[in-house]
């Protein structure tokens, strides 16, 4: 791998990209980069939670690094709106009072909310929007457009000292878009003309062979689903994929339906669009949620949240009859307009279930396709890959096995072996004036849970109890001795939570009463020890129920002296 010369000419200084988030997995996107005294961060996104997160929320990264330089951070560059790039904001941006965010114009419609809510008001938002040229510190920054599942997503491309950085952003190359706005390959076709030092790309769908669909196939999907069908159409998305709602309300101006947004998320998110221009529908399309009951069935469309089954969602309202406004009945077909995020897939399972029993159809990925990637496929990687043409490569955006499927995707197109940077979170790349590039010394980058109000209260120790908790259950024992002699006074009481055995007549807990009694009727000559009698408690209990039922409850001693 090539190395810096040992002794680095005066003032000699390395650019440093540094990923805090969005490698070696899907979400929390944030990327770190830094020449000198200056530090600017490419998006700032969070992950949801997997099964064995009990009671965390949220996952946004750990930028212990940034905040250690927090004088270094010029600004904020976000590529596109969705939550995996700018989800973090909210909780990371108090940390940096006075730095902006710069971001596209539907960005920062959408970003308005997030700030709105969370009493943001010391991060300006500037305008950063393809064809602009903005000047930080020592980076001039580049956006291009992209073809995505949003409007408006960006590349961002940054001239440095060292060269230009390309990031692709999450991106794919859609050749007929529903807003009719194309990746923009002349800049990228040029940037790559005048040389890139370094290209950051999304690798989301880098097992995926051949060219990802354009987007307006999915408008000819609901289109043919539609033509049949007199009863009710509700349609399932994420509520910021603008471009699918595009095409709900195109595909039902086809048949004379009228549509109604449901979800707090994509009312918001349509509210915004649709003021932006982003959103274009006839003057008396829309139709009001509290009166969708007035419409004929075949006359109504209904767009909303939930295709990842989310419990608190529309379409999980709908499906367990807990929905004010709409019910699912008999005659109902539901689309479901998204493929389940890894981890979602029983959440999606369910609800298709309870849609059924409902007596819905339901139109779902395993059925039919109702929806395509906003990701690149090989072939378009390979494109991106050709237009750039890197000297050093860094997949992103993907689980490991991702990034070396687009590691060797880079390598045929002819980047050197040696200059393709497969890293995790967390490990700096640094860049040098003379070319060379290697790995620097790995810094903080782990999870940060976001629990309720508390932001990184929760650390792996907590989220260790809890799952022993869940799995296990709780035994407690409350034993009652007097202060002056030591002496046991009454029965000691057992408690239990989630444990089997919770009777005491069971002769589990007549044992395990036996066995507290004993080791505190012998408990050495240390009796005025509380803490090492609850020590005693808590092996003897632990020790006891372990050999009984194997399983390992959190057994919780409590002396009380009287």
């Amino acid at each position: 791998m090539p190395r810096r010369s040992p002794v680095p000419d005066a003032g000699d200084k390395p650019l440093r990209i540094i990923p805090l988030g969005g490698v070696g997995e899907i979400g929390k996107n944030m990327y770190v980069i830094e020449y000198g005294d200056d530090i600017v961060v490419i998006d700032c996104g969070l992950m949801f939670p997997d099964e064995e997160m009990f009671g965390i929320d949220l996952v946004i990264p750990d930028v212990t690094y940034l905040r250690e330089r927090k004088a270094n951070v010029r600004a904020f560059l976000i590529t596109h709106a969705h939550e995996d790039h700018v989800g973090g904001l909210p909780y990371i941006l108090p940390m940096f009072p006075g730095v902006p965010v710069y971001a596209s114009t539907l960005a920062r419609g959408l970003l308005g909310i997030k700030v709105k809510e969370h009493k943001l008001t010391s991060n300006p938002m500037l305008p950063l929007d393809p064809g602009d040229e903005v000047q930080i510190g020592p980076f001039t920054v580049i956006p291009f457009r992209v073809g995505h599942s949003i409007p408006d997503a960006m590349g961002i491309a940054l001239r440095t000292p060292v060269g230009t950085v390309v990031h692709t952003g999450d991106f794919k190359f859609d050749h007929t878009p529903v807003d009719g706005k194309l990746s923009d390959f002349a800049i990228i076709a040029k940037l790559g003309a005048e040389g890139v030092i370094c290209l950051l790309s999304d690798s989301t769908r880098a097992e995926s062979p051949g060219y990802t669909p354009s987007e307006r196939t999915v408008g000819e999907a609901f289109r043919e689903i539609m033509e049949p069908l007199d009863g009710r159409v509700i349609v399932a998305t994420f509520a910021s994929n603008i471009a699918r709602i595009q095409q709900v309300l195109d595909a039902a101006a086809t048949f004379d339906r009228k549509v109604a947004v449901i979800g707090r998320s994509m009312e918001q998110n349509f509210r915004i669009a649709a003021d932006l221009g982003y959103l274009k529908f006839g003057p008396d399309q829309m139709v009001a949620k509290d009166r969708i009951g007035d419409i004929q069935d075949g006359k109504i469309v209904i767009a909303t949240t939930g295709s990842q089954g989310e419990p608190m969602s529309g379409l999980a309202r709908m499906a367990n009859r807990d929905h004010r406004f709409v019910e699912i009945e008999t005659g109902d077909t539901v689309i479901l307009s998204a493929s389940p995020i890894p981890g979602n897939e029983e959440y999606v399972s369910r609800t298709i279930d309870n849609l059924f029993k409902a007596g819905a159809n339901v139109i779902y990925h395993a059925i039919r396709h109702a929806h395509v990637s906003g990701h690149a496929s090989q072939e378009e990687l390979k494109l991106m890959l050709n237009l750039v043409r890197p000297k050093y490569f860094i997949p992103m955006h993907g689980e490991f096995r991702m990034q070396v499927h687009h590691g060797r995707l880079a390598v045929d197109t002819g980047v050197a072996p040696e200059n393709v940077f497969i890293i995790e979170n967390g490990m700096p790349i640094e860049f040098w004036a003379d070319g060379t590039a290697h790995r620097g010394q790995p810094v903080a980058a782990g999870y940060v849970y976001v629990d309720g109000l508390s932001v990184g209260d929760v650390g792996d120790v907590v989220l260790r109890d809890r799952k022993a908790l869940a799995n296990d259950g709780m035994f407690m024992i409350v034993v009652t001795v007097d202060k002056q002699t030591g002496a046991v006074l009454g029965k000691p009481e057992i408690i239990t939570r989630g444990f089997v055995h919770g009777n005491e007549q069971d002769p589990i807990m007549e044992e395990a009463i036996r066995r507290v009694m004993e080791s505190v009727e012998n408990p050495g000559d240390h009796i005025s020890e509380i803490a090492l009698l609850k020590s005693q408690i808590k092996d003897g209990v632990s020790r006891y129920l372990f050999e009984q039922t194997k399983r390992r409850p959190m057994v919780f001693p409590v002396v009380v002296e009287v």
